[in-house]
Order: C-alpha cells, then sequence, then structure tokens
C-alpha cells in the first residue's frame, strides 16, 4: 500500500528522556506491557472521551484490513468515535484514470462509520503526493487555466459524491517546505499561491457544511514552518476565505522532544480555527528498551493532554492503530513500534496512557 510522505526528522530541543518518563508517570501511563488490557464499553477510548470531554478518539482505516479481519473491525469500532481513510480518499485512488471515478472503497468505509456511529475526516483534496499518473504525465504541459479547472472538478467531483457525509476534509495537505517557504509542486508552479484559498473556496462551494481544515506536519513545534503555516492560515482568515481549522499531523520520534502543542494550538484558535491532532503517531527505534517505551507512553499522554486542554481541539487521531500496518518502518530503517497497538493487535502501554489521560480527564471542564 502507498504510505504518507517522510516525515523529517526535526530536532525540536534538548528533551532529555528522562524528563519524558516523569511526564509519563504523571499521566498514569503503564510501562509494562504486560500492564496493558484493552477497555471495552464504558471504559474505551471512545466512550472515556465521549463522558470526559466530547474530543473525537479518531483512527486512520487501512481498507485492506477492513471487512476481512474481525479483530482489526472490532477495534475499529469499539475504540473510536471518526474514522479517516488512510488512502482511499486521495486523488490516485478515487481517478486513477482521467474521467473514471472508483468511490468503492471509500464508500465502504463511510458505511462503516455509518454502521459505528462515527463521523469521517475527508483526506485528503489538495496534495503534491499521490496524484494519478495521467495527472503526472500531463502537468508539465497545463496552462493556468487547465490546471484551474482539473483541481475544481476534482473538488467539486470528490465533495459532491461525499456531501453531507464527511465531518472534516484536509482540504490542502502538506504545503509548506521546512523553511516556511511554499513546496515546489504542480498547484504552485501552475497556479500560483493563491491555489490554497482557491481549493478552500471550491470546497466550501461543493459542500457548505464541512469543516474545511489545513493539515500538515511539523508545524507543532515553534519554528520557520510553523511560521509559513500560521501566516497563511492568518491571511486567509483576514480575507474571508473559507477555512475552519488547522490540522496537525503529530508523527513524533522518542529521539526528539515533546513539542508544546497546547501553545501551539492556542496561537492558532486565536485566529477563530479549530484545531486538530490528525495523524498521532510515536516511533522509536527497535528493539524498544524501558526508557523508550516511556517516552513513547509520555508521546501519547502529553498530546492527548493539550488537546483535551484548548478548547478548539475537537478530535486526536492516531495514524492507524496496529503496528503491523504501520508506515513508519518502511520510511525510517531501523524504528517502528509507533502505534497504541502491537503486530498481534494487542493492546499496548501507549493505548493504557492514551485511557489514563481520558479518565483523569473526566469531570475537569475543557478549557478554552
Amino acid at each position: 500500500m502507498s504510505v504518507p510522505p517522510s516525515i523529517p526528522r526535526r530536532r525540536a530541543g534538548a528533551v532529555a528522556v528522562t524528563a519524558a518518563l516523569a511526564v509519563a508517570l504523571t499521566a498514569g501511563s503503564v510501562l509494562s506491557a504486560s500492564a496493558a488490557t484493552e477497555g471495552t464499553g464504558r471504559s474505551s477510548l471512545r466512550a472515556l472521551a465521549a463522558s470526559s470531554s466530547g474530543v473525537r478518539i479518531g483512527t486512520a482505516i487501512n481498507t485492506d484490513e477492513l471487512g476481512s479481519n474481525a479483530a482489526y473491525d472490532r477495534i475499529a469500532a469499539q475504540q473510536f468515535s471518526s474514522v479517516t481513510p488512510e488512502n482511499v480518499m486521495k486523488w490516485d485512488a478515487i481517478e486513477p484514470k482521467r474521467g473514471q471515478f472508483d468511490f468503492t472503497a471509500a464508500d465502504e468505509l463511510v458505511r462503516f462509520a455509518k454502521q459505528h456511529h462515527q463521523l469521517v475526516r475527508g483526506h485528503t483534496l489538495v496534495w503534491y503526493n499521490q496524484l494519478p499518473q495521467w495527472l503526472n504525465d500531463i502537468g508539465p504541459s497545463l496552462t493556468k487555466k487547465q490546471t484551474e479547472s482539473i483541481l475544481k472538478q476534482h473538488i467539486f467531483t470528490e465533495m459532491r459524491h461525499f456531501k453531507g457525509k464527511i465531518w472534516q476534509w484536509d482540504v490542502v495537505n502538506e504545503a509548506f517546505n521546512e523553511d516556511g517557504t511554499l513546496r515546489d509542486n504542480l498547484w504552485l508552479q501552475k497556479i500560483g499561491p493563491s491555489y490554497i484559498a482557491k481549493a478552500f473556496t471550491w470546497a466550501h462551494q461543493a459542500d457548505p457544511k464541512a469543516l474545511l481544515f489545513y493539515n500538515d506536519y511539523n508545524i507543532e513545534y515553534d519554528g520557520p514552518k510553523q511560521q509559513g503555516a500560521y501566516d497563511l492560515v492568518e491571511g486567509l482568515v483576514r480575507k474571508g476565505v473559507p477555512i475552519d481549522g488547522v490540522g496537525f499531523q503529530t508523527h513524533l520520534d522518542t529521539q526528539y522532544g515533546i513539542p508544546d502543542l497546547e501553545t501551539t494550538m492556542r496561537r492558532f484558535a486565536k485566529l477563530g480555527l479549530k484545531t486538530a491532532e490528525t495523524e498521532v503517531d510515536v516511533r522509536t527505534t527497535l528493539p524498544v528498551t524501558a526508557v523508550e517505551q516511556s517516552a513513547q507512553n509520555a508521546g501519547y499522554a502529553q498530546t492527548l493532554q493539550a488537546c483535551l486542554l484548548v478548547k478548539a481541539c475537537i478530535s486526536y487521531t492516531v495514524w492507524g492503530f496496529g503496528d503491523e500496518y504501520s508506515w513508519i518502518p518502511g520510511v525510517f530503517p531501523g524504528e517502528g513500534a509507533a502505534d497504541i497497538y502491537d503486530e498481534n493487535l494487542v493492546a499496548k502501554p501507549e493505548y493504557t496512557a492514551l485511557q489514563s489521560v481520558l479518565r483523569t480527564a473526566k469531570g475537569v471542564p475543557h478549557r478554552s
């Protein structure tokens, strides 16, 4: 299967793993794999979140497993109140040949979500990656007008197909370089920087009730990339472009620091925007040591705590839940164990860390 792009390893300052251990312990995280048990019913992640904060706890879904793996289906249904397609709503899957649309797998995910009373995050409409081959082939010869027409048609076709069924859309995904400049992609080359505002405008026209997000990685950390994203969305808001929120992917690594997501999300929330953690995982070097396990627990606990403390944060989504299906080993050799269930879909201490945070948050007002 195709996977998200490589996430550059951005150092976030000298945050020692011993400090991460302290955070994990404070959050009530369990450090022993044998102590991790999966909650069901009122102790499931979705139930605990519903009773404590109202934040949606979500997961990305591998539709190759959906309907063919009973354990996978059970966990996806019981533990999460929102779902995101890993790949089946991306352009290469939806329109593999020009003018020929295939919504089969995406429709099945939406059906699964409806059956289990889950909301759906649409991922993603405008991205530089996973474009269909026909678009890559003709891209260099397109004019600005032709490129705008193709992009607008794609947004309208996909969004109108799912109109009224998608809660949040990642309208534009990963538009920035690490230095805060716009990524040099087909859309920037042919349309210019205005492609972003146009995409949000067309998306709103296609489905006025869907929440429209800008989504990116490494904007969790203070620096030029975050500033570039902030300047972008601030400009969109100021100009009246219909953007509703910012998604922080939150792909973390234990060898780097845990970002101050609470402060960052508050910064964006002051623009009147919603926030979401959209693709959370915490990778580490293999084999996992006790200290690295503690740091993973801390990464999950602290990022969820940040969402619970910021009223504008409406969802917390892990990027898949089983290590067997993780994209990490294929992109970062020697790293993995990034998810909250192991290769056999047994709950890990990371799961317990999230569960503990949600239990602690019960009865605590969702702060602004």
